[in-house]
């Protein structure tokens, strides 16, 4: 296997650089937004990368959601603003189970609004009192009256509060189902979440006897895990790409200051500590750089088959942003600790991505049970 990008690859990630660069003004603004910023979803709008997150058959640009490719535009939007990577992360991580399984009705509707960004999409998982343990959800749907019938409340939904649809999991008898609903059906409650420390458009939805038609369950009764599944093998190891981008934009921070600031007749990147620094920063990003990619190009080959490559992707990229934006803040010394500068900045948006898209630790467990289950018998 190689570690060099596909000169298609390649040229997407100057591309998406090239995008992030132009709005890179507005970044500050738009990261401390918790709904739609209008700059962002226009500059995504035009460059068309949202089609990378949808197949070619409703609308997108490539046979299959190309893991790589959605790493790589991750990586230069990471970098530069957490809201313009989320916002093209969610269209695909969104919509996906309704490119493989929903209703042709859904599909032919809903997924090339999704590709031109006028329909926001969310993925309903999470509960107030659940989180990884998804199989203790306690919202329910029902077959009444030709009808699906959906009752209960979710909770830190990315994208709630301007979402046009969700695609949400819940029980249904002794299964669970995915169920698609238009965010303006009625008995739909949506609210605000709370403020976070990298803010985030996040929400609660309550689902309050809501009536779907029968062909709105994405896949079969009680079937939902694999999509829910087959997301997550798509689009895991994009976070690592996001978090390769923050901790290389951290680097270039704290090159550009150790570099220009001169203390004791010598610049801050010859003295002390500070090479080493330095020297540690680049190494652990271009580790991490170079296990997302060769995990994205796998995920990109057979996501099943390979989630355990985009987990570990995902844990180290992470771990290593959190490491790199730590040692660049302390680098910068006072400098690194004003707030709403660009360190700042990225040193809260490094900090979720060990929790969200499935909290490391967690990962870390489920890494081991596949280690050693051919040990168990």
């Amino acid at each position: 296997m190689t570690f060099e990008l596909p000169d298609a690859h390649r040229d997407l990630l100057q591309q998406a650089r090239e995008v992030a660069g132009k709005v890179r003004w507005r970044a500050t603004e738009a990261d401390a937004a918790t709904d739609v910023d209008p700059v962002m979803r226009e500059a995504l709008q035009e460059s068309g990368l949202a089609a990378i997150t949808v197949p070619a058959a409703h609308g997108g640009a490539t046979e299959q959601v190309d893991s790589l490719a959605v790493t790589v535009v991750r990586e230069a939007f990471g970098g530069v603003s957490a809201h313009l990577d989320s916002l093209f992360a969610m269209q695909g991580i969104g919509s996906y189970a309704l490119s493989v399984a929903a209703a042709p009705r859904v599909q032919q509707e809903w997924l090339p609004r999704v590709v031109a960004l006028e329909a926001i999409a969310a993925l309903c998982l999470t509960e107030p009192a659940v989180g990884s343990d998804l199989r203790s959800i306690t919202t329910t749907v029902v077959e009444r009256d030709g009808e699906l019938v959906l009752d209960g409340h979710k909770s830190f939904i990315t994208n709630a509060p301007a979402a046009a649809f969700f695609t949400v999991l819940a029980k249904e008898e002794s299964g669970f189902s995915l169920v698609f609903v238009p965010a303006d059906t009625p008995g739909v409650h949506v609210q605000s979440g709370p403020d976070l420390i990298a803010p985030h458009i996040i929400g609660d939805v309550r689902f309050d006897g809501v009536r779907v038609p029968l062909d709105s369950r994405v896949g079969q009764p009680g079937q939902a895990f694999p999509l829910v599944l087959q997301t997550l093998a798509t689009f895991r190891v994009s976070v690592a790409g996001s978090a390769v981008g923050v901790a290389q934009a951290a680097l270039d921070e704290a090159v550009a200051h150790t570099t220009s600031r001169e203390q004791f007749g010598s610049t801050l990147a010859r003295l002390g500590p500070i090479p080493q620094m330095l020297g540690t920063c680049w190494t652990e990003i271009e580790q991490a750089r170079l296990l997302t990619y060769s995990a994205a190009t796998r995920a990109a080959a057979d996501p099943l088959g390979a989630l355990h490559w985009s987990s570990m992707a995902k844990v180290a990229a992470t771990e290593a942003a959190g490491r790199v934006t730590d040692r660049c803040v302390q680098m910068m010394g006072r400098f690194g600790v004003v707030t709403g500068s660009t360190i700042e900045r990225l040193y809260r948006n490094a900090r979720p991505m060990r929790i969200y898209e499935g909290g490391n630790e967690v990962l870390l467990g489920q890494l081991a049970k596949t280690l050693t289950r051919p040990a168990r018998g």
